[in-house]
Parts: structure tokens; sequence; C-alpha cells
């Protein structure tokens, strides 16, 4: 698993990726990710190098800004 990335979330109905990223949390949603993108994101021996190869450039990304209970909530799941 990689070290930069902490956890991977998709909505099929959406086609919507959510990554997070590093030990505090920041998420990137990514538009437009089909289905087989995220299955192989997933199942890829290392998820750094394929999201640098296949997504990171190649589809539309907007940072999430999380709100204070979010971050509260990241922070006690990382310490635990």
């Amino acid at each position: 698993m990689s070290s930069a990335i902490r956890h991977i979330h998709y909505k099929p109905e959406f086609r919507e990726l959510s990554v997070w990223f590093g030990p505090e949390g920041r998420r990137y949603k990514y538009a437009d990710v089909p289905l087989e993108v995220f299955n192989a994101f997933a199942e890829a021996p290392s998820r750094g190098k394929f999201f640098n190869s296949q997504i990171r450039g190649h589809y539309p990304a907007a940072l999430v800004d999380p709100s204070e209970k979010r971050m509260r909530r990241w922070q006690a799941i990382r310490s635990a």
C-alpha cells in the first residue's frame, strides 16, 4: 500500500473518486472516473504508481475543504 495514499472511495452513480493523501488526510475528488479505472486502482500493487500514471492529470480534480468535524474524525482515526 502507498504511504502517500491513505484511503480511496468511489461513488459509481457520480463516477467520482475520492483520494485521501498524507498523514494530514487531504482529500481530493476526481470527476468522471470510470469504474474500471477505480477497480484497477484499488487492486494495483502500487497505488502511488497507478495514481501518478493513470489518474493524476487525466481527470478534473478538486481539493475538498474538510470541515472541522471531519478533520477531528480523521485525526481520531489516525491516532487510534
